[in-house]
């Protein structure tokens, strides 16, 4: 009996990670007030053809964001107000950057690559709230694969086709 609960809870994770496999981010949680290093996992290409360009929305709330600088790519930072002004480290912040996009390289179908910025977690955004942080993959022949579904309430990612990937405000470990 144990056996068998086991293996429909593996099979459960498995079938909910499948769902989600294409665009997805490697942190499933941010702390709130502290740094957040976004991992953005591209699984694959969009209907065969290869990826050149990746587009992500740096969602409200994730502060202060810095892209990594990527090999055979190149990075444009697209700066803009943020809704509200934010306290970081002591100091108001009411704009940064709201997009971040990767150009220029080529990521075949079968293969797969990470991109990577970091950002603080505003300390004002509730503990629980889910940041999604969509994004947009640019191919050839004008293909797109589009990670941008944010849930309506009563919905979860589960719901939609390509939702946005996400992570939960959560706090600090206590030592």
């Amino acid at each position: 009996m144990i056996r068998q609960v086991a293996a429909t809870l593996l099979l459960s994770v498995l079938a909910a990670g499948a769902a989600h496999a294409h665009a997805t981010l490697e942190q499933a949680q941010g702390i709130s007030g502290k740094a957040y290093k976004a991992v953005v996992r591209i699984g694959h290409g969009c209907e065969g053809k290869p990826t050149l360009k990746v587009r992500v929305k740096v969602p409200e709330g994730l502060l202060s964001a810095k892209p990594m600088p990527k090999a055979g790519w190149t990075v444009e930072k697209i700066k803009g107000s943020y809704e509200k002004s934010y306290d970081l480290y002591g100091k108001p912040v009411k704009e940064g950057l709201t997009e971040i996009v990767w150009s220029g390289g080529n990521l075949a179908d079968d293969e797969y690559d990470e991109f990577v910025f970091r950002g603080t977690v505003a300390k004002e955004l509730p503990l629980g709230t889910r940041v999604y942080v969509p994004i947009v993959q640019e191919c050839t022949d004008g293909a797109s694969e589009r990670w941008i579904e944010i849930p309506a309430a009563g919905k979860s990612s589960d719901d939609y086709e390509k939702p946005a990937p996400y992570f939960d405000v959560v706090e600090q470990p206590r030592s």
